[in-house]
């Protein structure tokens, strides 16, 4: 049995997933800004209540991205650091393909096609379409930022959609027959996804870990908020 450490805080949700031996210790908790401060305490906290050292993992994943901006570097910038102190190879995660196999885990049934619809903040959303073949999980359409009617045209009528943004935009979206507004376990899912990638090689050297931006501005100026402040 593989043993892996995968780490993520694309979101406001940090999450932790490590596969020892003979356990699956998960945490889950507040990110956002608190993220950096949090991570390496409850990562030497699971690797602890398991009795195991970072010289003990084969490897160690993150979720590379999309997602706020931070949180994408500090879980690339951790994962980096400990694989590069302890000597062992990465895992690149996407992210939002957590998010669908979180679906798939709350509805094993889930057949065809899932967008993946996650709130990317400043009116616009993070999105993929995937589905789940022959035990793995294929892209179909890639990660991209979208406005909501961008995004509207580019999928028509999806049948499976999962996401935050099924909330924050419901009004520009028709209920999709089936959908997953919510998550059940982002860190089980984190480590599924992480079981996989090793399971198929995808080992990369420390030093080529990356993030994956999707935007390229992740702020607005002091007039576009003065600007949209008059408009409220």
């Amino acid at each position: 049995m593989s043993v892996l450490l995968a780490i993520d805080s694309s979101t406001d949700k940090l999450a932790v997933a490590l596969s020892g031996p003979a356990d699956l210790s998960l945490f889950e908790g507040v990110g956002g800004a608190q993220a950096s401060a949090r991570l390496l305490p409850e990562i030497h906290g699971l690797l602890s209540e398991q009795g195991l050292k970072l010289a003990d993992l084969d490897a160690i994943a993150f979720a590379r991205g999309p997602g706020a901006f931070t949180g994408l570097r500090t879980a690339c910038a951790v994962a980096q650091g400990l694989a590069l102190g302890a000597g062992k190879p990465v895992l690149s995660l996407d992210s939002l393909m957590l998010v669908a196999e979180d679906a798939r885990q709350q509805s094993p049934d889930l057949r065809g096609p899932i967008w993946v619809a996650m709130d990317a903040r400043m009116d616009e959303i993070y999105a993929a379409s995937y589905e789940y073949r022959d035990g793995q999980w294929q892209t179909l359409q890639a990660p991209a930022l979208y406005a909501p009617a961008a995004l509207v045209g580019r999928w028509g009528r999806p049948a499976a959609v999962a996401g935050s943004a099924l909330t924050v935009f419901a009004a520009h979206f028709e209920t999709p027959a089936r959908a997953w507004p919510q998550e059940a376990s982002r860190a089980r899912a984190l480590a599924a996804l992480a079981q996989a990638a090793y399971e198929r090689g995808e080992l990369l050297d420390a030093a080529e870990a990356q993030p994956l931006y999707v935007r390229d501005k992740v702020a607005f100026t002091t007039a576009e908020r003065l600007a949209m402040g008059a408009r409220a």
